[in-house]
């Protein structure tokens, strides 16, 4: 079984890399692919970086930055996995590296947002858990485990 695991650097995100992690210990047995979606440059960012590898760069190295605790996590439990950092819509961004990777699972958290913010907002998680093609976990806030377990 292939998961992705999405981070972009909240503790929520870290939360669901630690849920992926448990399941894994507890004798799943699967690859890790963890996943940054970068948002594209804007028209701003465009006109004043005259060259645009430059930026490239850039937001690839952010993006490698972002991936760097859930790294140590997954470093930590001894679990191998692989990295990409993409940029573009995040839902959809997620959808195609899903698919790319052949994923059979996507782990990622969710902010636990009302039903009315979400119909009026939108989110990242909802986005991905209704346009994948494979099963999706959603770990909420009220799902995190204490500060002091390590995984």
């Amino acid at each position: 079984m292939k998961i992705l695991l999405p981070v972009d650097g909240s503790e929520l995100s870290l939360e669901a890399v630690r849920f992926a992690i448990r399941m894994l210990l507890a004798g799943l047995h699967g690859e890790v692919v963890l996943a940054n979606v970068q948002e594209p440059a804007s028209l701003y960012e465009l006109i004043v970086a005259h060259d645009p590898e430059v930026l490239e760069q850039v937001t690839a190295q952010a993006g490698l930055h972002t991936l760097k605790s859930a790294q140590e996590l997954l470093d930590a439990a001894e679990i191998s996995y692989e990295c990409e950092v993409a940029q573009g819509d995040p839902a959809h961004t997620l959808i195609d590296i899903s698919e790319r990777f052949a994923c059979d699972l996507i782990v990622m958290g969710a902010r636990g947002q009302s039903a009315f913010r979400l119909a009026m907002m939108g989110s990242v998680s909802n986005e991905v858990l209704h346009a994948s093609a494979v099963p999706v976990v959603i770990v909420k806030p009220d799902a995190m485990t204490s500060p002091e377990e390590d995984f």
